[in-house]
């Protein structure tokens, strides 16, 4: 019998899902908005959603996530307990596993307590653990909506100082930081503007996607998210998002001027994430590091792309590692990173 595989990504702010047959093929890839500080209910539909665009076939079914953090739940144990129930009710009565990091996969049944911590933001792990297996060397860099993760890879085993958030935030494996959601002001206070050196207003006025919709980088269908005023996603209203970062009015023929505005705040944040990259890398040994390929994953990937050129290392995508079944497949599977590379772990 036919068993396919999906891979769940329970995130914050998205749903990810990804299908993969017996012969570990992708059939499908799917991302939902999935706002979950505004009620379990948000998930609820999500999965709805996406178990609705699927064939009636039997299907085995891996869970991480990262939505235990949002502030609907008063801790991180308590959220993954709600997030395991929610997904376990919705889903349809076939094999469940839930990623418990280096632990592997448990049936929900055989969860206990100290598990928690182990289950909890664990879906980096899953994917550096797949590239890992698949490549052997090399520095996996997920830089997705939010945030970016950077694990050095060696001998088939990940080599991450951090497990937790609050570890990978010292280690630095963790930036918060991504091309979506994140809010300018948390990138930069100062960027340049004709000519000049100006602050930035600590408002949540405009976000990454607004810089990288100007710069013309951003896939549309990345940006699941509800702008910061409200308005409509267009090249003209991310502008003038981006003006009032700085206390201009914006005017259409001034498009140049915030073209250079947004394409030096990018800068910025890829100097950040280069710099991660750097420290990730400092401790290789010279004779080896020019030859280290950069694995670039998620929506920003481009980002990483260009990072591997700046520092003179090979370049490869996290969607080469896969075998696609169909060209009509919208979203790349290195967009959903995380619940791909479960998929294959559970199969």
């Amino acid at each position: 019998m036919q068993v396919n595989t999906i891979g769940w990504d329970a995130g914050g702010a998205h749903l990810k899902a990804v299908v993969i047959n017996n012969e570990g093929k992708i059939i499908a890839v799917y991302q939902q908005p999935c706002p979950l500080w505004k009620g379990l209910d948000q998930l609820q539909n999500a999965v709805i959603t996406i178990l609705s665009g699927l064939p009636d076939q039997n299907y085995r079914h891996a869970i991480t996530m990262t939505g235990e953090l949002v502030d609907l739940f008063d801790n991180r144990e308590e959220g993954v307990k709600q997030i395991i129930h929610t997904m376990c009710d919705l889903l349809p009565a076939s094999k469940i596993y839930i990623f418990a990091g280096l632990i592997g996969l448990l049936e929900p049944s055989q969860i206990e307590t100290n598990h928690y911590p182990l289950i909890a933001s664990a879906n980096w792990l899953a994917s550096a653990m797949f590239t890992a297996k698949k490549l052997g060397c090399g520095l996996f860099v997920d830089c997705g909506s939010t945030t970016t993760d950077i694990l050095l890879l060696n001998d088939g085993q990940v080599q991450a100082k951090g497990y937790t958030d609050y570890e990978r935030l010292i280690s630095e494996e963790l930036i918060y930081t991504g091309v979506i959601r994140t809010a300018v002001m948390a990138v930069t206070q100062t960027s340049k503007d004709q000519g000049k050196k100006v602050g930035l207003m600590a408002e949540y006025f405009a976000t990454m996607a607004d810089v990288y919709r100007v710069t013309g980088e951003l896939n549309e269908l990345h940006d699941q998210t509800d702008t910061a005023d409200g308005a409509e996603k267009s090249i003209l209203a991310s502008a003038r998002r981006l003006s009032r970062m700085i206390g201009c009015d914006f005017y259409p023929e001034e498009l140049m001027r915030w073209q250079y505005f947004a394409e030096n705040i990018r800068a910025q944040q890829i100097q950040q994430i280069q710099r991660g990259c750097e420290i990730q890398l400092a401790g290789q040994h010279s004779s080896e590091l020019a030859q280290l390929p950069l694995i670039g994953a998620g929506v920003g990937r481009f980002l990483v792309k260009e990072i591997a050129m700046n520092l003179g290392h090979p370049y490869m995508d996290f969607s080469d590692l896969l075998q696609v079944t169909s060209q009509e497949i919208i979203m790349a599977p290195a967009d959903c990173a995380p619940a791909a590379a479960l998929a294959y772990l559970a199969l």
